[in-house]
């Protein structure tokens, strides 16, 4: 059995009062697929901020001066601090409903998918080099195919 410590902040005013947001129980169920014989037990914090707060992370950390759906920020902790937190996942509600829209998909398949890409990264893996993007497109095929979601690579026809 895993052990789970989700922290989900809403942070952006807008999506707060949303219906359109997933469930915590979505978040867990979401982070829990991407751990699942990664990691027994896991902390990290889901934080949902306005278009604002993301693209001054965006531009602060990966220096891309624009609005993206998901940052991964993995902890760094020192090697002697024996704790499962993994770090911190930030999506753009506003985002994320864009996209979905824009490439007609469903918000919830493509939330699920943002959410697991986001624990991926907390996971270490990475999609920089076309040989890592592979194979992480692969896990998260399989993973959203496990969850009843289609590949949200292929574009709906």
């Amino acid at each position: 059995m895993q052990a789970l410590d989700l922290d989900l902040q809403i942070a952006d005013s807008l999506a707060a009062d949303a219906a359109t947001l997933p469930t915590s129980d979505n978040f867990e169920l979401w982070v829990a697929a991407a751990l699942a014989g990664r990691k027994s037990e896991a902390e990290l914090t889901v934080r949902l901020v306005d278009e604002q707060e993301i693209r001054e992370l965006n531009a602060t950390y990966r220096h891309q001066d624009k609005a993206t759906n998901v940052l991964s920020f993995p902890a760094d902790l020192p090697e002697h601090i024996d704790i499962p937190l993994l770090g911190d996942i930030i999506i753009c509600p506003a985002v994320v409903a864009a996209e979905a829209q824009q490439q007609q998909k469903t918000l919830t398949a493509h939330w699920a998918h943002m959410v697991i890409h986001g624990t991926l990264h907390l996971l270490g893996y990475d999609h920089i080099e076309e040989q890592q993007a592979v194979a992480m497109e692969a896990i998260e095929i399989q993973l959203l195919a496990q969850l009843d979601y289609p590949n949200p690579y292929q574009c709906p026809h």
